[in-house]
C-alpha cells in the first residue's frame, strides 16, 4: 500500500532533503505580495478611468489630474480633453493591463513551476499557456511581455515627445532595442537547449 508521501513505494525523503525541498514554500509570501500589488494596479486603473470619464463630461479637476498623471505639458491652458490627452491616458490604461498580465504570468506560472502544482487540469478557465509552462517557457513569455510594456512606454513618449529631452528619447529607444535583442537571445538559447535535449532522446 502506498501513501501520499511515498508514491510507488519510494523511500521517504531524509530530513535534510525534506527541509530543503520544503523551503520552496518560502516563495509563497512573495506571490501573495504580487497579488497585493495587482490589487493596487486595479485601483489605479479604476481611478484613471474615472478621471477620464469625468473629464469627458467637463470636469476641470479630473482633467488636471489626468494631465498631471501622464506628464503632459502645453504652452496654452488646457480647458478640455483633446485627442493627444485621450490617447496618452488610454495608452497608460493599456500599460496597466499589460503589467497586470505580466503579474499574472509570474504569479500563476511561478507558483506552478517553483512551488506546487495547482491541479487545474480539466478546469474550463485554465490558461492555455499553463499546459506546457516551465522555467524556460516562462522566461520567454516574460521577456515578450516586457517588450510589449516597453513598446507602450516608448509610444507614450513619442506622442508626448515635445515634453522630453532628446537624450531621454534616445535612451528609451536604445533600452527598448536592448530588451528586444535580449528576448531574441533568450528565445534562441531556449530553442538550442530544446533541440539539444531532443537530439539526446
Amino acid at each position: 500500500m502506498t501513501t501520499p508521501d511515498t508514491p510507488n513505494n519510494q523511500a521517504p525523503l531524509r530530513p535534510l532533503p525534506r527541509l530543503i525541498f520544503a523551503s520552496r514554500w518560502l516563495q509563497l509570501p512573495l506571490y501573495l505580495g504580487l497579488i497585493a500589488a495587482q490589487s493596487v494596479y486595479v485601483v489605479h486603473f479604476l481611478l484613471e478611468l474615472l478621471h477620464l470619464i469625468e473629464a469627458a463630461f467637463g470636469s476641470k479637476t479630473a482633467l488636471d489630474a489626468l494631465i498631471t498623471s501622464i506628464g503632459y505639458k502645453s504652452d496654452v491652458e488646457i480647458k478640455h480633453l483633446n485627442e493627444t490627452i485621450i490617447m496618452l491616458v488610454v495608452l497608460a490604461l493599456i500599460d496597466v493591463v499589460m503589467i497586470s498580465n505580466l503579474l499574472i504570468m509570474v504569479i500563476v506560472g511561478g507558483y506552478e513551476t517553483f512551488v506546487s502544482r495547482m491541479d487545474l487540469d480539466g478546469h474550463r478557465d485554465q490558461p492555455e499557456w499553463l499546459d506546457h509552462v516551465n522555467a524556460s517557457v516562462l522566461k520567454v513569455k516574460l521577456a515578450t511581455a516586457i517588450i510589449g510594456i516597453s513598446s507602450i512606454h516608448l509610444l507614450k513618449t513619442f506622442i508626448n515627445a515635445a515634453n522630453y529631452d532628446l537624450k531621454v528619447l534616445m535612451w528609451q529607444t536604445i533600452i527598448h532595442v536592448v530588451f528586444l535583442l535580449s528576448a531574441i537571445a533568450i528565445a534562441y538559447t531556449d530553442k538550442l537547449l530544446n533541440s539539444s535535449h531532443g537530439g539526446k532522446h
